[in-house]
């Protein structure tokens, strides 16, 4: 009786986490029901003179956070192949403001980095091209650093250098520019209809985002999309999950037991290895693309994604250089890492495999370099990779919605547990009366 019922109880869980129609997985698959939030914190430059003349240490304050929701449209374009057991789509992006989760308005403005100077130096290295641009720069009074409001740092502004430029180039810059509008992918994920240890894995992914620059398995589309995993986690397993964002997958592994409203799930955590050095963790040979500014390859903590930002000098590390080599601190002021508010986490329920909270803790950085044809960085001594902002995207499942889970899913699992253990309690006071009457009727014959 106890088979039938745990084998009927979990044919119908299996059917539920296949992503097709009328499945619950589907249903939070196409929109999610959960509120998702990314928190910016902007770093706001205290000594741009100092820096661009002495080229000495960059004084950083931290400002923020500045709250947007996202993710909250719902998947476009999903066609379902039946054959190969797969479904695609694309993802559209766009993003709130949120005023009651911010310190400030979306006009608050800071002293950054200039976004295009920096640029100009590291994609057109040629000094006569070098000397051309100088001039624009200066025509257009921009310097090394400049003054951009929340919005224009974020979602695009007209930059005056480049707008100088007699030949067409794009002239509005922004950290997440184009974002509003647009798509993410397109995708293929796998279903689980045929093989459950598949569902939500993808399959393919053919973004606007060049990953064909990594070299061997580096560019390579492993995992999930971090939404969710296939069923029944185990504590040893290593969970490898895309992110567009930085056009490469990574991985979590187990952190910690947690108990997320009633439910309980596992974190996994992502480790310092998945942006160590290749001497360190050699699975990242391949991710270092260049020699200089990452010393032969020995510098941690960072990845260059600038072959993804169309050559861009973009790179990616933890919030506050977190697990990064300590060298590349030494630039800055006003950076402390610590684990609690910058490393990223999942928290997954193991039976079903849905990710029920998660923090995703990205810094985007922009390298910028001497040069001796443009005035700007002409005064410059070494390399900064500069912290531009650090996210923090998070979402966690609702209250009415844990409190259906629990009675689903958690509530099943507790009670199937609770019959077993009754029905094994019986069997063995069962047995121990067959054995004492059995020994008594022993005894009588005996006697």
């Amino acid at each position: 009786m106890l088979e039938l019922l745990v084998e009927k109880f979990f044919l119908a869980f299996l059917q539920e986490v296949v992503l097709e129609e009328g499945t619950i997985a589907f249903k939070n698959w196409v929109k999610t029901g959960t509120e998702v939030y990314r928190q910016f914190w902007i770093f706001d430059v205290q000594n741009p003179q100092e820096v661009a003349v002495n080229s000495s240490k960059i004084k950083l304050m931290q400002r923020g956070p500045y709250t947007y929701r996202v993710r909250y449209l719902a998947k476009e374009n999903i066609t379902h192949d039946s054959e190969n057991h797969t479904v695609s789509f694309v993802q559209p992006h766009g993003a709130i403001f949120e005023p009651s989760l911010s310190v400030g308005t979306e006009n608050d403005t800071f002293t950054v980095l200039n976004l295009a100077v920096a640029a100009a130096a590291h994609l057109y290295e040629n000094p006569f091209v070098q000397v051309v641009l100088n001039s624009l720069i200066k025509k257009s009074k921009s310097s090394m650093f400049q003054t951009r409001t929340l919005k224009e740092l974020l979602w695009g502004y007209k930059d005056p250098f480049l707008s100088l430029v007699p030949y067409p180039v794009p002239t509005t810059v922004g950290v997440f520019y184009p974002y509003n509008n647009t798509v993410d992918g397109v995708y293929q994920v796998f279903t689980g209809k045929d093989n459950i240890s598949k569902v939500a894995i993808i399959n393919t992914y053919k973004g606007k985002k060049n990953l064909s620059y990594w070299s061997g398995y580096c560019d390579m589309v492993n995992g999930t999309d971090a939404a969710s995993f296939p069923p029944f986690v185990e504590k040893t397993r290593v969970l490898q999950f895309f992110s567009s964002d930085i056009c490469r997958s990574v991985y979590a592994v187990f952190g910690a037991d947690v108990n997320l409203k009633g439910i309980p799930v596992y974190r996994f955590v992502l480790p310092s290895k998945a942006f160590a050095s290749p001497l360190q963790n050699p699975d990242n040979h391949c991710f270092c693309t260049e020699k200089i500014v990452s010393k032969n390859c020995t510098l941690y903590g960072v990845l260059n994604i600038a072959k993804c930002k169309d050559g861009r000098p973009v790179y990616i590390s933890l919030p506050h250089f977190l697990h990064a080599s300590p060298e590349i601190l030494e630039s800055f002021e006003g950076l402390n890492p610590n684990e609690e508010e910058h490393s990223t986490y999942l928290d997954v329920e193991p039976i079903t495999g849905f990710t029920l909270q998660f923090a995703k803790r990205l810094q985007v950085n922009i390298l910028v370099k001497p040069s001796r044809k443009i005035e700007a960085l002409k005064s410059l001594k070494r390399n900064y990779i500069v912290p531009i902002l650090w996210l923090n995207e998070t979402g966690t499942i609702g209250d009415e919605k844990a409190k259906m889970f629990r009675k689903q899913v958690t509530g099943k699992i507790s009670l199937l547990g609770l019959v077993e253990m009754v029905l094994l309690s019986v069997g063995v006071v069962m047995f121990v009366a067959f054995m004492i009457s059995y020994c008594a009727c022993r005894a009588k014959k005996v006697k």
